[in-house]
């Protein structure tokens, strides 16, 4: 890689405030595509991933919405945001005085673009760069949040059973979906929704209403 990862995400993106969440500001990126091609002309690699971790995604400004309304659900608790992105859910929890919070990514740029949207916002946020499927044990949190993370069957698949695991070991579990295809029918009971607006760059329509869900006790 021939420039650090977080030069790349200054150089990339500007800081702003995503629609419904004008409270936190976020290093995102304008176009999709130009970005998409700036991160493969940079590691001299196509075929990559879309770079996630610049957009602040309908599930993640949910997460964060909700946490920002109800600042109970997260004061006072160990918080993990689960594939973390651009991290909008984590600085929430970490805005309305969780504990501790930890955000998860597996790509160098999410990681860099989740600290230096933490800094921006004067929040602590420790960032892991693992992929914590594959990982055990896996320390135990008061609460995890999981933003928009049911978009492929073959991460479904993976995300699912796990998430079911941290709620079987104690924690609150809250999953936040703006109607993706592979959201699991049953073990999920609606908390919040909310009508949040979308780029046409990235999404289908102009808005898609997101609910935030909590993963059952029995699921």
């Amino acid at each position: 890689m021939s420039v650090a990862p977080a030069d790349f995400v200054r150089a990339q993106t500007r800081l702003e405030a995503p629609p419904l969440v004008p409270e936190i500001r976020l290093h995102l990126a304008s176009r999709a595509t130009d970005l998409w091609e700036a991160t493969e002309a940079t590691l001299a690699r196509t075929g990559l991933p879309p770079p996630y971790w610049a957009f602040a995604w309908p599930g993640g400004r949910a997460l964060a919405r909700f946490l920002l309304d109800r600042p109970e659900t997260a004061r006072g608790l160990t918080v993990l945001d689960f594939a973390a992105g651009c991290g909008i859910a984590a600085i929430a929890a970490a805005k309305v005085g969780a504990a501790a919070v930890a955000a998860s990514e597996i790509d160098d740029f999410a990681a860099a673009a989740l600290a230096l949207n933490a800094a921006a916002n004067g929040v602590g946020v420790t960032v892991l760069r693992a992929d914590l499927l594959a990982a055990a044990p896996v320390p135990e949190y008061g609460l995890v949040l999981a933003g928009d993370v049911f978009y492929e069957k073959p991460m479904a698949d993976r995300v699912w059973p796990w998430l079911q695991v941290r709620r079987a070991a104690g924690a609150r579990v809250l999953v936040a979906d703006p109607g993706r295809a592979y959201l699991p029918a049953t073990g999920l009971v609606e908390v919040a929704r909310y009508d949040v607006p979308t780029d046409l760059d990235l999404e289908d329509r102009t808005v898609r209403t997101t609910r935030v869900l909590e993963v059952a006790r029995d699921s």
